[in-house]
């Protein structure tokens, strides 16, 4: 073996540089191979992270952007008002999807004896049906309370939401009697034609008939059947001595607190009390022509009176003065002439597309209604079945409405004997007329623009042209069991109650949900 000693040492060698120049190009050469060992490791160890890093996800493809309009509702959340034109098509929309929902006929009892309309209807169906039916409707002002007069002698007070959840319990159910505020029966002789609430005393309802010369108001607080107070007309006197007999058509209140009361005779004379004053006339408004009035409206106002009949006319009389003021006159000769009469007729023959398909004539006019919403709208119903609106602003003709007469069909009801009484809608400008020949109302659009239906300027093919939705700019005629004699609009909700020929009161509203679908709705 060999010793450490024999073990040779190492040699180290040493290079030796012959010039400065070339030292410099030797530590250039030696500091550049440092530097791309030094990128190859960092190389090396960046590829070894990658695979520890989560590759990313494709970007979707770029989606297309659509625009979209402002929303046209935002003003109704900043102000809370709803736009004229977006509230006639929502309203529109609601009456187009009315249907009569209950029947409420008139087989009632007192004191478990049958009413007096209620013997008549038995008597109607084995004789020759007479002048019957529900003469008279009216809403209080909030819509809890239905008035009701019949021409046979009744005259009842509803509470109508016992009337509307009745109506949920389908027809044939058994209505119950209890829930009636009042029913008062009165003997033959004692029919009634028109029923209105006292604005200023939601407590009185104030009746009248065509048969007899007064004014009673009962108070319902009371119940009973007994008037509270009788309005009496001045007593005239034939050339022999003879009383002149005179009933009262119709009855309007002041919806102030001054407690005037109108009510035009069948002989053209226009009845004023002022209650504070006494239970006879104050003051007469009369025509300058003999012309039963059979229909009296109150303007906003309080102080402009329309009055239409049988001649078809409409008069028109301001309180405050005009063509013949009595401040000056007399109590025992007090009466005023009206400030302006408008001819129907005439204005109706102005319209030339009306003029060209049917001879116009003087009709009588059955009834006059303001609008609600758009007061300068005077409504009126004619005997032959036409209605249309008078714009007292411009005196003149805006729409017309001019069903079928009856005898094109061939009928021969006695629906035209009856005094129809129509109403509007609380909102939106919808007319509702019972019809003349079928059993149903009519639900008219009467809104004051051209794009109403009923407008003498309507363009069919213009609207057509400009794609507007036809269902919310048309009439609509709802089928009814009975022929209609008077219609009531709920103030709130817009409901609909009619008065039948036969004494009943139909429900026409939107249709109650199905219990199907209730039960479905509980079980989410």
């Amino acid at each position: 073996m060999r010793s450490h000693k024999d073990t040779p040492a190492p040699t180290l060698s040493y290079q030796v540089v012959s010039s400065p120049l070339k030292a410099v190009e030797t530590g250039h050469k030696v500091r550049m191979d440092l530097i791309k060992k030094s990128k190859l490791r960092y190389h090396r160890g960046q590829k070894s992270m990658e695979k520890y890093l989560v590759s990313p996800e494709p970007s979707p493809a770029k989606s297309r952007t659509t625009v979209r309009r402002p929303w046209k509702r935002s003003l109704i959340e900043v102000n809370g008002r709803l736009d004229s034109a977006y509230r006639h098509e929502l309203y529109s929309r609601v009456a187009h999807s009315y249907s009569e929902i209950g029947k409420f006929s008139h087989f009632y009892h007192l004191n478990e004896n049958p009413c007096i309309t209620h013997m008549m209807q038995i008597q109607s169906l084995y004789q020759c049906p007479t002048m019957r039916g529900v003469a008279g409707l009216d809403f209080d002002n909030r819509g809890i309370f239905l008035v009701s007069v019949t021409r046979s002698g009744c005259l009842m007070v509803h509470d109508f939401e016992s009337l509307y959840c009745q109506s949920k319990l389908g027809p044939g159910s058994a209505e119950d009697e209890s829930k009636h505020v009042v029913h008062f029966s009165y003997p033959p002789g004692r029919e009634f034609d028109v029923a209105r609430w006292n604005p200023s005393n939601q407590n009185e309802v104030a009746c009248t008939s065509r048969k007899h010369d007064q004014v009673l108001i009962f108070d319902i607080s009371y119940m009973s059947p007994k008037p509270t107070e009788v309005l009496q007309t001045r007593q005239k006197l034939s050339i022999i001595g003879r009383k002149i007999s005179r009933g009262l058509s119709d009855v309007a209140i002041t919806s102030d607190e001054d407690s005037r009361i109108f009510s035009p005779d069948t002989l053209g004379m226009v009845h004023v009390w002022d209650r504070r004053a006494g239970v006879s006339p104050c003051i007469e408004l009369s025509t300058d022509r003999y012309d039963s009035i059979k229909s009296i409206q109150i303007y906003v106002d309080n102080q402009t009176i329309f009055g239409a009949g049988k001649e078809g006319i409409i008069h028109i009389w301001d309180l405050r003065g005009g063509r013949n003021s009595s401040a000056f006159q007399s109590r025992k000769d007090m009466s005023q002439l009206p400030l302006a009469s408008l001819h129907l007729a005439p204005k109706l023959q102005k319209i030339a597309s009306l003029k060209a398909q049917s001879e116009i004539v003087p009709k009588e006019i059955h009834s006059i209604d303001v609008n609600p919403s758009s007061p300068h709208q005077l409504a009126f119903h004619l005997d032959d079945g036409w209605s249309g609106v008078l714009d007292i602003y411009k005196s003149e003709v805006t729409h017309v409405h001019c069903p079928p007469p009856a005898w094109l069909d061939g009928s021969n009801s006695s629906a035209d004997l009856i005094l129809r009484k129509p109403s509007w809608l609380p909102t939106s400008s919808i007319y509702v007329v019972g019809s003349m020949s079928e059993k149903g109302i009519h639900v008219l659009d009467f809104h004051p623009s051209s794009r109403s239906p009923c407008h003498v300027d309507y363009d069919e093919d213009t609207q057509r042209n400009e794609k507007r939705d036809k269902c919310n700019h048309r009439n609509k005629f709802v089928s009814l069991s009975e022929t209609v004699t008077g219609c009531a609009a709920h103030p709130l909700n817009g409901m609909i109650v009619a008065g039948t020929q036969n004494s009943s009161l139909l429900l026409i509203a939107q249709m109650h949900c199905s219990s199907s679908s209730e039960t479905a709705e509980g079980e989410l």
